[in-house]
């Protein structure tokens, strides 16, 4: 049977998902990446893959092996005060709330693209515009290259997706928090006391509208990331800048002076440049009109901010549910109506993104905008969590079970 020809925009961890699963099924599609290389900049800390989302596009695509291992995680505040702890362990050990192996970005991203053929990326050609002609879609690239032909383009560009802008004319909003990203190099030799704090996982600390994240990579340096409130520094469409790492270590000495020096110490073990950041999202209702020949997956169409750390979960369910519509047109025998298919995934896409970008929006409000976070909103944080998981009859009871137990629990902390 014939297969429709499919452009994904973008090789980041959705795009090439969905490029996998359609080649698990012997669907070809071509991913055009506008960077040059796999190892061209950072991907950023690690991130967690969750069993109803992440890791089930995971078994689908067949790369489940190389997920079997849940990494330790420690949620605290400035004082260091534990008010949530999660052990080392096997995916396939303990309840659904413990399933979220870690993994690192890169080791992520570097998975996928293995698991493709080699011709599948194209690299170095960063998508300019989407022009609609009477002959269909051409994809205009930077470097003044066009291609045509392509029965579906999926736009897996992220925050600035220029597919995005075809479709609508929405664009994401500065959420109000900002900060710096930096590593610490092989930190078991030059920071063994941050190596053996953060204990190969993570560690994620709020309090006074601020947050630090403290991540292990698998080469063993450590990611720090923070974010705290303040004015947009800088055009969103402004590239970050690196920075010398003495102002930002002047810049972060002042801005966490009272926090325990297990945390704000970290910043001195720093090498090397330390990145600017800034937090943005789309509503959470975010929708766009349907456009035939032409959708979106993953930070392009429900961009959110890493509160939930679902993110990536998301685009790997967006990824799922479009590779099943694109599959299922091909057995169907029905590759002319493709667009019925796409406009299925879209309609399904669309309650899940919803429901994901709630919870994150509802996390962040809990962790960086609520006056006595964690203290205060630590209860509801955690029932984001696990009314995700659990069946809605079982929400309310849940949410008598947290609130009384970190009720508890504080009087003793």
């Amino acid at each position: 049977m014939p297969a429709p020809k499919i452009a994904i925009i973008g090789a980041g961890p959705g795009g090439c998902m969905l490029a996998r699963l359609l080649h698990t099924h012997n669907i070809p599609c071509t991913i055009f990446e506008g960077e040059t290389s796999i190892d061209y900049r950072s991907q950023g800390g690690t991130l967690d893959l969750r069993a109803k989302t992440g890791l089930h596009a995971i078994k689908q695509a067949e790369l489940w092996e190389e997920f079997q291992k849940c990494e330790s995680l420690l949620i605290t505040d400035k004082k260091l005060t534990t008010w949530m702890r999660r052990s080392p362990g096997r995916p396939d050990q303990g309840n659904s709330l413990q399933v979220a192996p870690e993994i690192d970005r890169c080791d992520l991203r570097r998975i996928l693209m293995e698991s493709l053929p080699k011709e599948t990326i194209r690299w170095g050609l960063k998508l300019a515009h989407v022009q609609e002609t009477n002959a269909g879609h051409e994809l205009h690239f930077s470097n003044g290259k066009v291609e045509r032909g392509y029965d579906l383009i999926v736009g897996c560009d992220g925050a600035w997706s220029k597919t995005r802008t075809f479709l609508t004319p929405e664009t994401p909003h500065y959420t109000g928090l900002g900060g710096w990203t930096m590593q610490i190099p092989n930190a078991q030799v030059t920071a063994p006391e941050v190596y053996n704090f953060v204990n190969r996982g993570s560690v994620f600390a709020f309090s006074d509208g601020k947050f630090i994240a403290i991540q292990q990579l698998s080469s063993g340096d450590i990611w720090i990331s923070t974010y705290a409130q303040q004015p947009e520094r800088f055009s969103r469409f402004t590239n970050a800048d690196k920075t010398d790492t003495v102002m930002m270590k002047k810049e972060l000495a002042e801005q966490f002076c009272d926090w325990v020096p297990q945390l704000r110490g970290t910043f001195d073990k720093v090498q090397g440049d330390a990145v600017q950041r800034q937090l943005y999202m789309v509503p959470t209702d975010f929708t766009w009109p349907h456009k035939r020949g032409v959708t979106l997956l993953g930070d392009a169409a429900h961009l959110m901010t890493p509160f939930s750390g679902i993110g990536v979960n998301t685009a790997f369910h967006d990824a799922l549910l479009l590779s099943h519509q694109i599959i299922d047109c091909v057995l169907s025998g029905t590759v002319g109506n493709l667009d019925d298919f796409v406009h299925g995934y879209e309609e399904e896409m669309f309650v899940n993104a919803h429901k994901a970008m709630e919870q994150t929006e509802g996390s962040m409000n809990d962790m960086m905008f609520t006056p006595g976070a964690p203290r205060t909103s630590i209860a509801s944080y955690m029932c984001r969590f696990a009314r995700a998981d659990l069946p809605t009859w079982l929400h309310p009871i849940v949410t008598v079970i947290v609130h009384a137990g970190f009720r508890v629990y504080g009087w003793f902390v």
